[in-house]
């Protein structure tokens, strides 16, 4: 692990005379979902002495017995290690520790697209009995920007806590891939922002252990728009994929080539158009931007208005397909928001499948990787459900060749054939 350094007093270590923060040996992970756990693991991994607090009863019990199944073989297999059954404790309820890392979710308030930060202010709370001057707070969750100035600093100062003289406060927002979690949390750069700098040197005690990549020291409120501004910039630029393949679709031209053909120029890199956009990131991350600052994100919500409206252009694709069948029995496979995991956040295809549903079609619902929707065998499904048409709306591999496979025997008995993501991606 390596830092950053360059001329601002924000974004290099400690200097050769300031003395070493003090160590971080308890730390609490509020949260144990896609983010919280995993860093539990690894800090425990490596040491560190973890307590994992999350409200869900059967979460904590299978951490604490070993019996959660992940989707990653190096996150399973670091659940059953001698220092993690050592040094992880689940929990329902806080305690004392050095550190605590808030990992919750911020989702969307609907209709109105703004932040629910209730989530947030609920594991504020509920550490407030168990903080003391020298502890750490340390946010992973995405949040919008001024959160930390606007709400966390009053919560502090409302508890009797000098920001940064009692209490540290530290943003570090993760960045993950769903189905390459180990990975990218070793290897992957940090930047963590401060409220100063003893608590940015603080923070980045707890990553070191084990990571690979290097730490960029910021500010709070920079540190909130890096993730933001990571985020809308690969939603934007889905959006303009979308809109090219829309655009073909009215010309009647497959996009998909014309994109091809596109990116030969040395400085075009445009990418692939898909039914949608999924995941707890990009559906939701450019709207934090939005609300600090409607006038200036006509573009971001634009783009974000082109990916929301993909799963209705699918599912109108899929209609026109139907309409030749009377009460026809809909076979769908796919239900994560995107190929090999099990992630169904925001899932494009999880909203396909009710909006059919919604119009009176009877749809049988499979997913290899999720286990509510799993199967065996693409074959047996077949054979149970007799379906009128097989719909394909995401391209997990192994999905893709079983149905390739199935797919001229399915043809020469009437069964109408839908693949999503193949050729053109938003054709079927």
């Amino acid at each position: 692990m390596t830092s950053s350094e360059n001329e601002s007093d924000l974004s290099g270590p400690e200097g050769p005379d300031d003395p070493a923060p003090d160590p971080v040996e308890d730390i609490v992970v509020i949260g144990t979902g896609f983010i919280g756990l995993p860093l539990a693991l690894l800090l425990a991994d490596h040491g560190k002495r973890v307590v994992g607090v999350d409200i869900d009863q059967h979460l904590v019990r299978e951490i604490n017995d070993g019996t959660l199944n992940l989707d990653e073989d190096e996150l399973q297999d670091l659940l059953t290690t001698g220092p993690v059954e050592r040094n992880l404790e689940a929990r329902t309820e806080p305690t004392d520790g050095d550190a605590f890392v808030i990992s919750v979710p911020t989702p969307l308030t609907e209709p109105n697209k703004s932040p629910d930060l209730s989530a947030l202010e609920a594991a504020l709370e509920s550490i407030r009995p168990y903080l003391e001057p020298g502890d750490l707070i340390n946010v992973e969750s995405t949040i919008p920007p001024l959160t930390c100035e606007e709400t966390i600093v009053p919560f502090l100062k409302e508890a009797g806590f000098e920001p940064g003289a009692d209490i540290q406060l530290t943003h570090s927002p993760e960045r993950i891939l769903p189905g390459n979690v180990f990975d990218e949390l070793v290897g992957n750069d940090r930047v963590i922002g401060g409220i100063d700098e003893t608590s940015r040197r603080r923070a980045a005690s707890i990553y070191e252990p084990f990571l690979e990549g290097e730490i960029y020291y910021t500010d709070l409120l920079s540190a909130e728009l890096c993730k933001l501004m990571e985020n809308t910039f690969r939603d934007v630029n889905v959006a303009l994929a979308n809109e090219f393949a829309l655009i073909g679709e009215e010309l009647d031209i497959d996009m998909s080539d014309v994109i091809e053909l596109a990116n030969r120029h040395p400085r075009v890199d445009i990418l692939q158009p898909g039914i949608g956009v999924g995941g707890h990131c990009l559906p939701i991350d450019p709207w934090f931007l939005n609300e600090v600052d409607p006038e200036h994100t006509n573009l971001i919500t634009s783009a974000r208005r082109i990916n929301d409206k993909m799963p209705a252009v699918a599912t109108r694709k899929i209609r026109r397909a139907l309409a030749s069948h009377a009460d026809p029995t809909v076979l769908a496979f796919g239900a994560a928001y995107k190929p090999s995991v099990d992630d169904r956040r925001n899932s494009p295809a999880m909203q396909i499948v009710a909006d059919l549903r919604g119009d009176g079609y009877r749809v049988r619902h499979y997913d290899r990787y999720v286990d509510e929707l799993a199967y065996d065998d693409l074959p047996s499904v077949l054979e149970r459900e007799s379906p009128d048409v097989v719909v394909q709306l995401v391209p997990h591999e192994k999905t893709v060749a079983a149905l390739e496979a199935e797919r001229a025997r399915l043809i020469d008995t009437g069964v109408d054939v839908l693949q999503f993501g193949v050729e053109n991606p938003i054709e079927p």
